[in-house]
């Protein structure tokens, strides 16, 4: 049934639906890993410190179950399931992972369903968040690089995640002193997710060529840059309460030189320091390590260098 959906899909794309592909594309890189980070910092560095720690939190938990998910059921993407499926060759090169669930969707479920789920955002803002959610899951299936139980249960992951992120935060504002502890259960999963992905045995099929269809060390890379993030926001927003508790309550050039400073820096650790690390150590542990440092950034040093920078500011 799945394939014969994207079948029909891809028939539709190849015939009239090929001026969609480009919309589709720009929908699906709305919901790649990097653009949702670097959108919620954005949020966190300039809007609004509160719901920034909300979209973080949730999203780096949301990877990580989306991880775990991936490298327990370990699904075939469509095209090896079915030589019939030729994806979209941009959309396939962000393809990375196993196929279920898609990580795309869980991403957007996290971003926009998790602005969807807020009750005191307006009801056409609650609709556009949900507009844009349910364009980037489908996105993945027009694309031919994931099938609908992939998608379904992606945006599912990274709604309940949402909701309970959100359910989470209203109990540590009533118990602050339990930020440790939560912190510490939360760094101890992700480390148990890593241990998981890297004893558990993977699948081993060859093509008729004798060649290996896919292999499983390489497919849990994804699973390793959830814990990456997960233990670099945990770390991150510890340190950051206690020690820096920056505000995002500031006048709008303090915001523009925020974002303006922010995101270059943020582009310059993810496409020069990240890679740097990953060629360095070509492994899990490389993966995990320029991940947490990616989210660390954002979380952590960042706040720090506003705190210290905006200080000496206002004294000159």
């Amino acid at each position: 049934m799945d394939i014969s959906i994207l079948l029909g899909l891809q028939e539709f794309r190849n015939a009239i639906g090929a001026c969609l592909v480009s919309f589709m594309s720009k929908m699906s890189f709305i919901g790649e890993m990097n653009t949702v980070l670097a959108i919620i910092a954005l949020i966190y560095w300039c809007v609004s410190k509160e719901y920034g720690n909300y979209f973080l939190m949730g999203w780096s938990g949301g990877r990580v179950v989306n991880g775990f998910l991936k490298v327990s059921a370990c699904a075939y993407r469509p095209w090896i399931r079915d030589a019939r499926i030729i994806p979209d060759s941009e959309a396939m090169a962000t393809a990375t992972g196993y196929s279920f669930p898609s990580g795309h969707s869980t991403n957007g479920g996290a971003l926009f369903g998790g602005g969807m789920i807020r009750k005191e955002f307006s009801k056409t803002l609650r609709i556009v968040f949900a507009i844009i959610m349910v364009l980037i899951a489908f996105s993945r299936i027009f694309l031919g690089v994931h099938t609908p139980q992939d998608i379904l249960v992606g945006t599912l992951v990274g709604l309940l995640v949402m909701w309970l992120t959100m359910k989470l935060i209203a109990w540590l504002d009533k118990h602050p002193g339990k930020d440790l502890l939560v912190a510490g259960i939360a760094i101890a999963i992700a480390v148990a997710v890593a241990i998981y992905a890297a004893v558990k045995p993977y699948p081993v099929d060859y093509n008729e060529a004798g060649e290996l269809l896919v292999d499983g060390a390489k497919m849990a890379n994804d699973t390793y840059k959830g814990v990456g993030w997960c233990i670099g926001f945990f770390a991150g927003w510890l340190l950051e309460k206690r020690y820096i508790n920056f505000s995002t309550d500031v006048p709008m050039m303090t915001r523009i030189t925020r974002l303006v400073t922010g995101l270059l820096s943020l582009y310059a650790v993810s496409l020069v320091l990240v890679p740097l690390i990953k060629k360095l150590m070509p492994n899990a542990g490389g993966t995990i390590i320029s991940c947490f440092i990616q989210m660390f950034f954002v979380v952590f040093i960042v706040p720090f260098c506003i705190k210290h920078f905006e200080k000496s500011t206002a004294r000159s």
